[in-house]
């Protein structure tokens, strides 16, 4: 089963992979007839089509053109023919032949009473809230008819209380969470043809999982994040809050060691630094950042830490006590490498590159992602977290899911970049997206951004070029 915001994030992958969604509207209309003739005998019968305008309509119109050599189709359309959503279903409107066309209620009472079969295809995963008029006219009158209904996808109306009651679905590519012989009737999965790679490569789909701020939200309530980093390396701790910064992270607090919070604070005006006690990260450090962590809604660690045995410790211990969401990068990989108890119960995501995963498991990584593939997701699933494995292409996994991530460059291994991926992640993390969501997009984000600087600065490109670029990606596929 797949959850309906993944087929969402699924359906949107394919396209920017360059699958066409008439292709896949047409697979869809296809499977749908063909259940129509084996489980429904329609031959000679009158069928009647019910469609929304969108793509589920769509997949109905495409039904209708299937069955209209065999069967006497009527089609009913939700609401006029110029209000189709998208360009798919208009396009199967217009290819339509041989069938009798009606629009709204006027006369939709009349036309299901005489269907010998009722094919659903009102509204499909993409519904959300209330069900509006003249959807919910349209349900009660199908449910009442006590005519034989199959339902595309998922019945129309699916997870709210005024649901198509079908006596059989066709669900698309795999069958919904949520879906039941009681609530869907007879569940048959078609395949529509979208390609397996897709199904696990990360793509711009990925943002319809991105909280957008509401309109009437206030400063804090978009992501606050804390931020434990630097000392020994100045650089990282900012790179970190760029990163956050970068995808809509509100506020920014960094806690470093006294040696270095006067830098971190002179590169952005944007990040209120909590001086630490001494040159180094250590265990007279922890009240302070338990403190800290009482204002924040998650926690990145680690960039710039330095790897004193001191240091190491007091990781371990901000880990084991934290109860907020958290990124493990950097130095303070090796510090949980050295103990993962610390991990037990902890909703982090860990982001290392080949090394570090090491140190981490004490497993040496083949170079080939498939052949990398199953080893990082046991790991994830030994340590009970999500780990974002970095590399020319990208592994995220949370020890049963797992997605590849493309994008990216080679000009991406200077120094910093991986910075910028942890405050990524741990912004998204702030900003409410769970540990696996946060770092396949975060993965795709980061990543995307270095491609966007490079085609400026090539290989000349930095680390702070990427989180320039952060913005423009969020621009590009959430829109402004």
């Amino acid at each position: 089963m797949i959850p309906p915001v993944e087929m969402r994030v699924l359906d949107r992958n394919a396209q920017h992979f360059g699958v066409s969604i008439l292709e896949l509207m047409e697979n869809a209309g296809k499977a749908v007839a063909d259940v129509a003739r084996s489980e429904f005998r329609v031959g000679g019968k009158d069928v009647l089509v019910l469609c929304g305008t969108g793509n589920n309509g769509g997949d109905g119109l495409v039904a209708a053109r299937h069955l209209a050599n065999e069967a006497r189709v009527t089609v009913l359309l939700a609401r006029s023919p110029d209000q189709f959503a998208t360009k798919e279903a208009e396009t199967n409107f217009e290819r339509l032949r041989d069938v009798q066309i009606l629009a709204g209620l006027d006369k939709s009472e009349e036309a299901i009473a005489g269907g010998d079969l009722l094919i659903d295809a009102l509204l499909g995963i993409g519904a959300e809230g209330a069900i509006r008029e003249p959807y919910g006219a349209l349900i009660l009158q199908m449910n009442g008819s006590g005519k034989p209904i199959l339902s595309i996808d998922v019945p129309s109306g699916f997870g709210t209380d005024r649901s198509v009651k079908p006596t059989a679905t066709v669900a698309l590519h795999d069958s919904k969470e949520g879906m039941t012989a009681e609530n869907s009737g007879r569940i048959h999965i078609a395949d529509i043809g979208i390609p397996a790679k897709i199904a696990t490569t990360i793509g711009p789909g990925e943002f319809l999982l991105y909280p957008v701020p509401k309109p009437t939200s206030h400063k804090g309530q978009n992501g606050r994040l804390l931020v434990i980093a630097g000392g020994p390396y100045t650089g990282a701790p900012a790179l970190v809050g760029f990163g956050a910064l970068g995808v809509g992270g509100d506020l920014i607090h960094i806690a470093t060691p006294a040696l270095a919070a006067a830098v971190v604070a002179s590169y952005s005006p944007m990040f209120i630094v909590h001086p630490l006690v001494g040159h180094r990260l250590l265990r007279e450090d922890l009240r302070q950042i338990a403190e800290l962590s009482a204002r924040v809604d998650a926690v990145a660690i680690g960039p710039g830490l330095g790897d004193a045995s001191g240091t190491l410790e007091a990781v371990r211990e901000v880990v084991k006590t934290l109860s907020l969401p958290v990124v493990v990068d950097a130095d303070a990989i090796r510090a949980v490498g050295a103990d993962p108890r610390c991990l037990v119960g902890k909703r982090a995501v860990i982001t290392p590159h080949s090394r570090e995963f090491q140190a981490l498991t004490g497993k040496t990584l083949p170079d080939g992602p498939e052949e990398r593939a199953g080893i990082v997701r046991e790991a994830a699933k030994a340590l009970g977290v999500v780990i974002l494995l970095k590399g020319h292409v990208d592994i995220v996994t949370d020890g049963t899911r797992l997605k590849f991530n493309y994008t990216g460059n080679p000009g991406m291994t200077v120094g910093g970049t991986g910075d910028v991926l942890c405050g990524v992640v741990a912004g998204l993390m702030s900003k409410g997206m769970s540990p696996y969501d946060a770092a396949r997009l975060g993965a795709f984000t980061n990543g995307y951004a270095g491609d966007l600087a490079f085609k400026v600065k090539s290989y000349g490109l930095t680390s702070v070029d990427v989180a320039d670029n952060l913005g423009r990606v969020l621009a590009e596929f959430l829109g402004s």
